[in-house]
């Protein structure tokens, strides 16, 4: 394993959220990064931003982990939930906050 295979791998299994995106939570640089960050700032998940436009091997690495080609990239409890698309969907259909509960993380409001 790399070392930035590693990164990313202790970054997914040492934080219950992280959310591998374009800039910070506090300034996304995409729309995409962004939607996800409005969707778990709303329902008061707390996780981590990894900024991949920080480290182009970040960038390419998260890729690779997770086999996905798209940023945002969204890991709960050390499984891959899915992009922008998907976080969105499932917070439409009320799915994401039965998931977080259901991974024993919490969650402030429903939608």
């Amino acid at each position: 394993m790399s070392d930035i295979e590693s990164f990313i791998d202790s970054e997914v299994k040492s934080n219950d959220v992280v959310l591998f995106m374009k800039g910070t939570p506090a300034f996304p640089q995409c729309g995409f990064s962004g939607q996800v960050v409005q969707i778990l700032d709303y329902l008061g998940v707390d996780y981590k931003g990894i900024n991949v436009l920080a480290d182009p091997e970040i960038r390419q690495g998260i890729k690779t982990y997770s086999n996905w080609p798209t940023i945002p990239q969204l890991y709960v409890k050390g499984e891959f939930v899915g992009g922008c698309d998907i976080v969105r969907e499932m917070f439409q259909a009320g799915e994401i906050q039965a998931y977080f509960t259901e991974k024993g993380i919490a969650v402030a409001q429903t939608a």
